[in-house]
């Protein structure tokens, strides 16, 4: 019989992990289920809702729409990652100031979507906020809030 597995290597959060996967197991699975990193949802497995977003090597990715082999050797950002301990990150901070959730299923993504936007424009017009949110859906919060958190997290 063939061996469906592989060995990867891949940093998350800055540590590094070195695990035998499925080659048809998907990124969002492989953080979730292998490393206990259950910030990160899955919402959808069809890359419409943004639950899974994660950067990887700089670039906001859906992570069910990746799978896990493709990830080898590569630097991942998870919503874990965004604090400093107990630290909350400034964007974190104005979710919180900005009740920009209610459920909270569709916040990680939704910080790491604005992470992502807020790292290659710091001071992103309204525009261009809408624009970075818009692979993320909310079923709770009508977006209003969570632009507004964004919007002050760049001033």
């Amino acid at each position: 019989m063939v061996s469906t597995e592989q060995t990867i290597s891949v940093t998350i959060n800055g540590t590094t992990y070195e695990r035998d996967v499925e080659a048809r197991k998907l990124l969002i699975h492989f953080i979730r289920d292998d490393l206990d990193l259950t910030g990160s949802h899955v919402g959808c497995d069809t890359g419409n809702c943004g639950a899974c977003s994660v950067i990887v090597d700089g670039q906001l990715v859906k992570s069910c729409m990746m799978l896990a082999v493709q990830a080898d050797g590569s630097n991942v950002e998870t919503v874990e990652g965004l604090a400093d301990g107990e630290q909350l990150s400034k964007l974190q901070q104005s979710f919180r100031d900005h009740h920009a959730l209610q459920c909270g299923y569709c916040t990680p993504g939704m910080l790491m979507s604005a992470t992502a936007l807020l790292r290659s424009n710091p001071h992103p017009s309204e525009d261009e906020i809408k624009k970075g949110l818009q692979g993320n859906i909310c079923r709770c919060t009508g977006y209003w809030n969570i632009f507004e958190a964004v919007k002050a997290a760049s001033e």
